[in-house]
């Protein structure tokens, strides 16, 4: 009995031996990465011209496409206009009455001051016959009103006259310059939305993606290139924390890309632990479950031999 337990332990240390050993042997494995840059409209339109294809690299301000914003225009057109008008108005404010509207308003003035001059006339007459009971008191009533008629029309217009001859007012100004300045504004906004027709990359970059096709809609926030940043390939790996003490910032690693057959060298530039499990690139890790597992950052050396690679290709770290 004792012999038979004896030879059944032998057999399970052989077998955890050679389960260690296989595991021990097994190659980290991770992926190519590369810095990724989105492009997106802030206003809606319609593709009219596409500049650029997948597979493109191109620079930082070259024009990747051009929308059709038919609203813009029209927004551009009404604030011109009002920019005109409050203009004219602030010039009329400043300079006032012209010398023609000046000439009118004398003579306006001038005719009511002699209706007013004829209508007192008329009732001091009345007024003398009044005393003298030789009129109806109905006649004498229609005198007085002719006659405060006339006083209230000279009146109005001789302060018109006296206001048009002092300038406008200051705040009649003020409100004029403020239309003015609102109007700009308008019209200022209006070319800023007109300047975001034209889509120009931010940086260069190598097209990846085009979303869209010429007379499709652009709508605000949806994407419409993606691409990579140029020499930013990188090397991501997620090793568990049985593992994790053997590695080092800075540390050289070497690096095998399968689909190539070629090697490459780097460096771990970040350490940071991960927080989900469907975050890992290791087919098959080697971790119990509470464990944590860390994400590598490698940068290559060689950083325009690792540009050639594809994106999310598997490569494996050598010992």
């Amino acid at each position: 009995m004792k012999r038979k337990i004896y030879t059944f332990s032998l057999l399970v240390a052989i077998l955890l031996a050679g389960c260690k050993q296989t595991l021990n042997n097994e190659k980290i494995e991770g992926k190519i990465n590369r810095e990724s840059v989105t492009i997106t409209t802030k206003i809606p339109g319609r593709v009219e011209k596409l500049n650029i294809q997948e597979g493109d690299t191109v620079l930082k301000g070259d024009t990747l496409a051009i929308l059709g914003i038919p609203e813009v225009d029209a927004k551009i057109a009404q604030a011109l206009g009002a920019v005109k008008s409050a203009d004219a108005q602030y010039k009329m404010s400043e300079n006032g009455a012209t010398k023609n509207q000046l000439k009118q308003l004398e003579a306006k003035h001038h005719a009511l001051k002699e209706q007013y001059e004829f209508a007192q006339k008329s009732f001091d007459r009345v007024d003398a016959m009044f005393s003298d009971s030789l009129i109806s008191p109905q006649k004498y009533d229609e005198a007085v009103a002719k006659y405060q008629g006339a006083k209230s029309q000279y009146d109005a217009v001789a302060a018109e006259l006296e206001e048009v001859k002092n300038g406008v007012r200051l705040e009649q100004r003020l409100m004029a310059l403020g239309q003015k300045d609102r109007a700009s504004g308008a019209l200022q906004e209006a070319e800023v939305a007109s300047k975001e027709r034209y889509i120009i990359a931010p940086t260069n970059m190598t097209i990846e993606t085009v979303t869209l096709h010429i007379g499709e809609l652009a709508t605000p926030g949806y994407t419409l290139f993606s691409g990579y940043l140029p020499e930013s390939t990188w090397f991501r790996v997620t090793i568990p924390e049985a593992h994790i003490g053997q590695i080092k910032k800075g540390q050289q690693i070497n690096i095998y890309v399968p689909y190539l057959d070629k090697e490459f060298t780097g460096k771990v530039a970040v350490i940071k632990q991960l927080a989900k499990y469907a975050n890992i690139t290791t087919a098959y890790p080697d971790y119990e479950l509470e464990q944590s597992l860390y994400e590598l950052k490698i940068v290559p050396d060689d950083k325009k031999e690792a540009d050639r690679l594809l994106t999310n290709a598997s490569i494996l770290i050598k010992e």
